[in-house]
């Protein structure tokens, strides 16, 4: 199974977040920090900012599954070339990310929503 599960998910992204426009928790956006100024690259398990323009990344992320360096600054990921803003990684519980990128989805969003219950910064 997991085989077949890493086969399937390779250069792919999981992402998360509110979800949704004027939610309560949402959180202003923030300055865009490429790969180059950070060094943090998208690798397997590396953990980014979801944006649409630089600047405009508020409370949307994503977990890279395998690398992509198309994501990083420079890359053909976005047009404007600035990439996303890398700023941390998964240590712990890579396969629990695995898992849920397996879940069933339809158009790309999962078919119930997975609550993160716990996170820290180490």
């Amino acid at each position: 199974m997991e085989n077949q599960l890493n086969t399937r998910i390779k250069k792919e992204a999981m992402q998360g977040g509110l979800w949704e426009d004027n939610h309560p928790l949402m959180l202003p956006p923030i300055a865009h920090e490429n790969t180059a100024q950070s060094g943090i690259r998208h690798v397997d398990g590396a953990i980014s900012m979801a944006r649409l323009a630089p600047g405009s990344a508020s409370s949307e992320f994503f977990i890279c599954i395998a690398d992509q360096p198309e994501l990083d600054f420079g890359g053909r990921r976005n047009p404007d070339g600035q990439g996303f803003a890398a700023f941390g990684r998964v240590i712990k519980g890579k396969d629990v990310v695995n898992r849920i990128q397996g879940l069933c989805n339809s158009q790309q969003m999962l078919e119930q929503k997975v609550l993160i219950r716990y996170i820290k910064r180490q």
